[in-house]
């Protein structure tokens, strides 16, 4: 090698090793890491937005004419998906193919229809397809049972009476009668809801309590006052006044009904009282679909859920996550920081401490479900069940606290995300300057006073912070909360208008758990997968805007400490 060019190769050498040395590289390297996380993030929202919120727009109705066999059949219904498919694999699990190659193309279809198919969906294969059309009259019905129903409207009887027919009267009279109708009974519905809601439910809930006021009277051995049998009867009285109007609006409701004509050819006549919302979604202009995108967005964030959690709303689920979340915050808050300012500032740093704070950082690796099968033992079955026999005997063998419910599963909860507020705020401690606790103490404050005036207010965004932190976890746990407290479907919310209004014993909804049921646990999984990723989106939503709710309360804690000049 000549003197030039081994003069080079180590001048190249030598500039890499500095390159490496100057550390470059890691800025680099740690660049890369944030821009592949921020991808992955943004990447796994966009997937729950595409699948999810696509989910409410109404999708344009095909009519297929399918050749099976030498004979030729219609399906109606929306097409949701296309995907190719291996011939071998068709003809290995019998489905017979006239496609010449290697692939074939196949059609997922919600054809709805569920009281009168055998299935919601179909595969239809491209090579069977022998027309499509897209008919401009054909409606699609959202109802409180058995799905969407996908047809023709014939027309509206009144008790079995005719009172418009597309035949014989303007279809688009027809269709504005047919909307009015359903108008008319949503209000109804809304009026049903109220009265067994809030008056009917009312009424039994005094009925209950009065029940078992009777029975602690007995229980005693005491003799049962006369105003208790005068209160009885006015609720007994109450509650037929209540069921008569109840059956009367059910009787309106169920008076008109509508003829439909399905794909199949056959006519059939289904109830009008159960339809949800009926659209043309192939006579819809871009501003009609735009505001029944609307609707429907706001029904899944506002209503109940119906159909076994496959149609309908999250609201009740969206009320739980955030009740459990702030109950469980104002219980771990005040343990969390407690356990803090012992463990850092009364106890000396000796061997117990040590090992106080390694049990403490060694709680946030246990397995969440050990949470759970812990507050079920000792929460439910052993303090529930103690308050049960001290303070509510009349109701027994029936539980009211040893049963799982939402206070339990707050403890569960709070007990869960302990060591996250421990560690954060023991770590604010730490970076209070000795020098201001000092100096406080020198300016005659007490230890108590120092504590609580200074070293605590410095240290409340490390606090907040790893509160809100706690929040932001509890909300997206599902294994602790399956056994001590939520359920499937809630038929009330903990919180309403009955003394105490805040029922700590009922059990809840959880958009975690709603995300489980619907997507495992449904009976009809094609229709749940767009809920299940539209619930998903909106936990994520809601977990983030925690964490973000977590940097701004921080930095504006931290804006009236200046001494806290690094981030907590």
């Amino acid at each position: 090698m000549s003197v030039e060019r081994k003069s080079l190769y180590l001048g190249r050498r030598g500039g890499i090793a500095h390159w490496f040395r100057s550390g470059e590289p890691m800025v680099w390297l740690n660049a890369g890491a944030v821009s592949f996380a921020l991808l992955s993030v943004f990447g796994l929202l966009w997937l729950l937005a595409w699948h999810g919120l696509g989910h409410f727009w109404p999708r344009e109705l095909l009519e297929f004419s399918v050749s099976r066999e030498g004979e030729l059949y219609t399906v109606l219904g929306e097409q949701v998906s296309r995907e190719r498919v291996s011939t071998d694999q068709l003809r290995a699990v019998g489905v017979r193919t006239s496609a010449s190659g290697k692939w074939e193309l196949r059609r997922l279809v919600k054809r709805g229809n569920r009281d009168f198919l055998d299935t919601d969906f179909a595969w239809l294969l491209d090579s069977s397809i022998v027309e499509i059309r897209r008919p401009r009259a054909v409606m699609r019905v959202e109802r409180l049972e058995w799905g969407n129903l996908y047809g023709r409207l014939l027309g509206i009887e009144d008790r079995g009476k005719p009172v418009a027919t597309t035949a014989a009267a303007d279809e688009a009279a027809t269709w504005a009668l047919f909307q009015a109708l359903v108008a008319e009974n949503e209000v109804m519905r809304a009026a049903i809801r109220d009265l067994e809601g809030e008056e009917v439910g009312r009424i039994n809930f005094d009925m209950e309590r009065l029940r078992l006021r009777e029975r602690r009277l007995a229980l005693a051995g005491e003799a049962l006052p006369a105003e208790l049998a005068e209160r009885r009867r006015a609720l007994e009285a109450d509650y037929e006044v209540a069921r008569q109007r109840l059956l009367t609006l059910y009787e309106q409701s169920e008076r008109y009904s509508y003829r439909v004509a399905l794909a199949d050819g056959r006519e059939v006549t289904l109830p009008l009282g159960q339809v949800v919302r009926a659209i043309l979604p192939n006579d819809m202009g871009v501003l009609s679909k735009l505001n029944y995108y609307r609707v429907r967005l706001w029904e899944f964030l506002s209503d109940d859920p119906r159909e076994a959690n496959t149609e309908g709303g999250v609201y009740p689920a969206i009320f739980g996550t955030v009740l459990m979340v702030l109950l469980m915050s104002i219980m771990v808050t005040p343990f969390g920081v407690l356990a803090a300012v012992f463990l850092h500032e009364v106890a000396g740093q000796g061997r117990v401490t040590r090992v106080f704070r390694a049990a403490v950082n060694n709680l946030a690796g246990v397995p969440s479900i050990v949470y759970g099968i812990f507050g079920l033992g000792f929460f439910v079955y052993g303090v529930g069940g103690e308050l049960d026999r001290l303070f509510f005997p009349e109701a027994l063998p029936s539980p009211t606290y040893g049963t799982p419910g939402l206070m339990w599963a707050s403890l569960t909860l709070a007990l869960l995300t302990l060591p996250v507020v421990v560690v954060a705020t023991e770590e604010g401690l730490a970076r209070v300057p000795q020098s201001i606790r000092e100096g406080s103490l020198a300016l005659g404050a007490t230890r108590a006073e120092t504590l609580w005036r200074v070293v605590l207010p410095m240290a409340s965004p490390a606090m907040m912070t790893g509160v809100i932190l706690a929040v932001a976890r509890a909300a997206g746990e599902v294994a602790p909360l399956m056994l001590v407290g939520v359920v499937k479907l809630a038929p009330t919310l903990p919180l309403d208008g009955n003394f105490p209004y805040l029922h700590l014993e009922q059990k809840f909804m959880h958009l975690g758990f709603h995300i489980y049921d619907v997507g495992f646990q449904s009976p009809n999984i094609e229709a749940a997968r767009p809920l299940v990723y539209a619930t998903a989106l909106l936990l994520v939503v809601i977990i983030a805007l925690l964490n973000l709710a977590a940097v701004a309360l921080r930095n504006r804690l931290r804006e009236h400490y200046a001494a806290l000049d690094a981030p907590v």
